[in-house]
């Protein structure tokens, strides 16, 4: 097991109708929530059994299809990349949710078995009637919408990545180790492709469980600066957004419900395009040009953000001025007409 040098502090005695979310946001630090969700119907039937566990989740189902990953034995629970990055060792499969916990029934006693990944599903278009029993946390009292998704399969291994939406994740049933880095250690984590990914964003490619330190020196560095918890069901864990973090599922059966949100308006899209935008168009540019384009986007985007119009009449302003639903839809129909020409 690998070992990192801190640990992710433990809050105590909150319960699912005084969620500290304001607080949690604004110390932007990861926290365990001890217990938080330990009244749920689904962690109560996973401490009676696997086999309970599993019924509870048939009880709530509608049927829909679902998609889930699918590994032989040896990817040992780690959807991940072949040995020269050009496929995946694991295949997307289409199936009935019962059929799979049927399968990953049948090997809970495999020393070695196959990978089921059910990973990020909606709860509210395949398990219609689970939040009742299952979802009390008071998001509404702060005005966010996080509707939850299920994730669902045996010892699996969600490699390390970052989300840009903060994330509040609830071990339902089996025990989990998360294992999270400061955002600044992207550096240090050998991030892999960004097309072809195992689960949707890019991932590290550093084996926590075996790490090369000769390939990856810088490895050693983001070791020093992170952060583990092993958690129960009932336990939930406060990831803020971009923190990286690897989760292993420990038990035979694992289950984790998640609920992800954005401290920025909807009509704020997603930096990633920005990112994709910029590779194209800055990233293979003389040196002294990327220098100086560092200082434009300094200017304009990563420093305060009316910095660049504040000596404008407000009404001058345009994009420089405070950005509003209207403006939204005038940017992307601003930038759809450029990369179209």
């Amino acid at each position: 097991m690998l070992q990192v040098a801190g640990k992710i502090r433990v809050l105590e005695g909150h319960r699912p109708e005084d969620l500290p979310l304001q607080s949690l946001l604004s110390g932007g630090e990861p926290a365990v929530l001890k217990g938080l969700v330990d009244q749920w119907e689904i962690v109560r039937a996973g401490r009676n059994s696997d086999r309970h566990a599993m019924d509870c989740l048939r009880s709530h189902y509608n049927g829909k299809p679902i998609r889930y990953s699918y590994g032989e034995p040896q990817i040992a629970g780690r959807p991940f990349y072949n040995d020269d990055f050009t496929q995946l060792n694991c295949i997307v499969r289409q199936a009935r949710l019962d059929e799979v916990l049927d399968e990953i029934h049948s090997h809970l006693g495999d020393e070695r078995p196959p990978t089921y990944y059910v990973a990020s599903l909606l709860i509210d278009g395949h398990l219609p009637g689970f939040r009742a029993k299952n979802d009390d946390l008071n998001f509404a009292a702060h005005g966010v919408d996080a509707p939850p998704s299920i994730w669902i399969g045996n010892r699996t291994i969600a490699s390390c990545h970052y989300d840009a939406p903060n994330n509040l994740a609830c071990c339902a049933i089996g025990r989990r180790r998360f294992t999270l880095f400061p955002p600044e250690q992207i550096f240090n984590l050998y991030p892999g492709p960004l097309e072809l990914t195992p689960g949707g964003q890019a991932v590290s490619v550093v084996d926590f469980a075996n790490p090369d330190f000769e390939k990856y020196p810088r490895f050693r560095q983001a070791i020093a600066a992170g952060q583990m918890a092993e958690v129960e069901p009932g336990d939930a864990v406060f990831i803020p957004a971009m923190w990286w973090h690897h989760v292993e599922g420990l038990s035979a059966f694992n289950t984790l419900v998640n609920y992800w949100w954005s401290s920025s308006p909807e009509f704020i899209p997603t930096p990633m395009n920005a990112l994709y935008e910029l590779i194209w168009s800055l990233r293979d540019r003389p040196e002294r040009e990327k220098l100086a384009w560092k200082n434009v986007i300094e200017y304009y985007v990563l420093g305060p953000a009316g910095r660049a119009g504040e000596h404008l009449p407000e009404h001058a302003r345009g994009l420089l001025g405070a950005i509003d639903e209207t403006m939204a839809r005038q940017i992307r129909a601003m930038l759809l007409n450029k990369l179209n020409r």
